[in-house]
């Protein structure tokens, strides 16, 4: 298949299909009324790292954007919580439109910041408080940019103080319904 990209019927499908698997960013915030908010997104990675800078995209701009990207415009800050497979349910749980706060209709604990006031999800092995750093406007999607203040890191993921992926068990976004987990590894010798 060759295609021009504007004549292509879904960008998003090519792009969401092709890039795979992508982390997912479960990203907790709160609006300036004290409304907690969970949701996920798959648009997501590391940035920088001095400042240590993550990103997130969620789609809609201006008077479109959801409750998260409002909520961390409003408060310049949030929580990524890294997705394992433990919790993978619950994550899609809090993918879906509710009335209720996500963190009760999914049946998750919130645990409290430390350095920020949006909670980040209790049972998460791995949770960055972020303050935002810089917000971007792309086409119909925007990019949240924020700098990492506070990580909080599950000792039983760890190894020697610093993460071991071989025990972070991450989920990763396919495309449509599929996911896929970091159980099945290799390793490889980088070359001088």
């Amino acid at each position: 298949m060759e295609v021009d990209i504007d004549e292509l019927d879904s960008a998003y499908r090519l792009l969401a299909g092709s890039v795979v698997p992508r982390p997912i960013a479960w990203v907790s915030s709160r609006s300036p009324e004290g409304r907690d908010n969970l949701a996920p997104y798959s648009f997501f990675n590391v940035v920088a790292v001095d400042p240590p800078v993550v990103m997130f995209a969620p789609v809609g701009t201006g008077d479109d954007l959801k409750d998260t990207p409002r909520n961390v415009l409003e408060t310049e800050e949030f929580v990524v919580n890294v997705v394992t497979m433990e919790l993978a349910e619950a994550m899609n749980a809090t993918s879906a439109t509710v009335e209720e706060n996500e963190f009760d209709h999914a049946e998750l604990d919130r645990a409290e910041s430390v350095r920020i006031a949006p909670p980040r999800v209790a049972d998460a092995a791995v949770a960055f408080e972020c303050k935002l750093y810089d917000f971007v406007e792309i086409g119909g999607s925007s990019m949240v940019l924020g700098e990492v203040v506070y990580a909080h890191v599950a000792d039983d993921v760890t190894t020697g103080g610093k993460v071991d992926v071989t025990k972070l068990d991450a989920v990763g976004r396919l495309s449509g319904s599929y996911y896929a987990s970091t159980r099945d590894r290799f390793s490889m010798e980088r070359p001088p």
